[in-house]
């Protein structure tokens, strides 16, 4: 089959919704309005296996480099302007439901054949696929192939009877069935699931945290814990609190604070303790510190925020209680622009003046949509790419992250300055649908941006040029 008869397919399913989006349901009965939307409930489910064959054909055709993006997830997320989760999550289904080929071409079925038939047929939806490939993806590797493809058609047939919530409490119990004593303890095991995660900060500016610590990882904390934790200890609310040595019976007294806050004042004080140190060197061009941009405005009427290097907000009372103690570099940035640091053509990696005033400018990766901060940012060359006669001139450089960084360049993205200092980037012609040049995730001071003043207009400077990688920049 050719590419006119699938086009012309595509065009007559979308022929028969607009159809069908022109025809009147006012005179339906009830009953007939709930055999239209069965069937409208079934297409829906059906319509997500075309995607997934068509993105396997995608990714066997191509690369992501050749269109212009640094991988399949950010192919989704640009061309359809959907989440990078959201397009993860259609590529990790593609991958288990679409048809597959072996290197010499063979056929091969896919990695759950039985979610996939169903899903085909449309008697299960996006919901119970969810709750299948999650439950599949949760079998032991030692378990042998018969037995999880017995497994998964046990959950298919139950899909299809049984909601999302129903099918899930049914997984779940099959699950401990087959593995009641769940895997031998390992240090292969326990390595696989140490980890610290952070989640996004809230609206009252905390950040959850949470993680899963090996033995030796706990056990050094334990230490710290039972000298820094504890009770009258680092008192961030006693005027002269105990640093060394131990606590007055009255500083013992005096602290109303519970264990987990006596745990987080500690990890603070360790924090502090690294940081002042001098052992963490450098890190990208800069002595390793906590790095603050914010306005001169804020700081001068002790209101609005500051925005680590990091991205996180920070109330202004805390920028400064953070400048008097850490003694950060506070990068005050008045208005849209900073002064300018020329270094013309004279060296091609940036100072750590220019990274400064970059990190004050940018807050982090210039490219729309990119969430890197400052921290995990180069220096890119964004009028003109250095080979190509660039200077380096804070005016003309700007924060790129590392995969962003490369994907500029012949063929690829070009970025440019527009007339208020901020840095472009045009998307290459497979991924361009129109959408914003201009990334303002790093700045929330533009929040208070007045209505009139839209820093994605058009600009009056010259056509796209193409910018180019830094990589020692870093």
């Amino acid at each position: 089959m050719g590419a006119i008869e699938v086009q012309s397919a595509v065009e007559a399913l979308r022929a028969a919704h607009d159809a069908l989006a022109a025809l009147s349901v006012d005179g339906l009965t009830s009953a007939e309005i709930v055999s239209v939307l069965d069937d409208l409930e079934t297409l829906t489910c059906q319509l997500p296996t075309q995607s997934h064959r068509l993105l396997t054909k995608l990714q066997a055709e191509t690369t992501p480099k050749a269109m212009g993006a640094k991988s399949w997830r950010d192919v989704l997320a640009t061309r359809w302007r959907i989440s990078p989760g959201e397009a993860g999550r259609r590529l990790d289904e593609a991958a288990q439901l679409a048809a597959r080929q072996t290197l010499i071409g063979a056929p091969l079925d896919p990695e759950l054949p039985c979610t996939a038939i169903a899903q085909s047929h449309g008697v299960i939806n996006r919901e119970h696929v969810h709750v299948l490939t999650k439950a599949m993806n949760r079998i032991p590797p030692a378990v042998d192939p018969a037995t999880r493809g017995q497994v998964e058609a046990d959950l298919v047939r139950a899909a299809m009877k049984l909601g999302p919530k129903e099918l899930k409490d049914n997984a779940d119990r099959t699950l401990f069935l087959l593995d009641q004593d769940g895997p031998e303890p390992d240090d292969t095991e326990r390595a696989r699931r140490r980890g610290v995660t952070k989640g996004p900060q809230r609206p009252d500016g905390t950040i959850p945290f949470k993680g899963t610590l090996t033995p030796e990882a706990w056990a050094i904390y334990e230490a710290i814990f039972a000298k820094w934790a504890a009770p009258g200890m680092r008192n961030p609310d006693d005027e002269h609190p105990c640093l060394t040595g131990t606590p007055t019976q009255h500083q013992i007294d005096d602290d109303h604070r519970s264990l987990s806050q006596r745990q987080h004042d500690a990890l603070m004080a360790v924090g502090r303790s690294v940081l002042s140190s001098g052992e963490l060197g450098r890190h990208n061009g800069l002595t390793t510190s906590i790095v603050i941009r914010t306005t001169l405005q804020d700081l001068e009427s002790r209101a609005g925020v500051g925005v680590t290097g990091g991205g996180t907000v920070l109330p202004i009372r805390d920028v400064i209680g953070l400048a008097a103690e850490a003694v950060p570099f506070l990068a005050v940035f008045d208005g849209a622009t900073g002064s300018a640091l020329d270094l013309f053509r004279a060296r091609r990696v940036a100072t750590t003046a220019q990274r400064l005033m970059l990190i004050a400018r940018d807050g982090g990766c210039t490219k729309p949509g990119c969430t890197v901060p400052a921290y995990g940012s180069h220096v890119h060359h964004a009028a003109r790419d250095w080979a190509d006669g660039g200077r380096t001139n804070v005016d003309e450089l700007a924060l790129a992250c590392g995969p962003d960084n490369r994907m500029v360049g012949p063929g690829g993205w070009t970025t440019r300055m527009n007339a208020d200092h901020d840095v472009e980037w045009i998307p290459p012609a497979a991924l361009d649908v129109g959408q914003a040049r201009v990334n303002d995730y790093h700045r929330p001071e533009r929040l208070y941006r007045p209505s009139g003043d839209d820093p994605d207009a058009p600009s009056a400077d010259d056509e796209p040029r193409p910018g180019g990688p830094e990589p020692n920049a870093a």
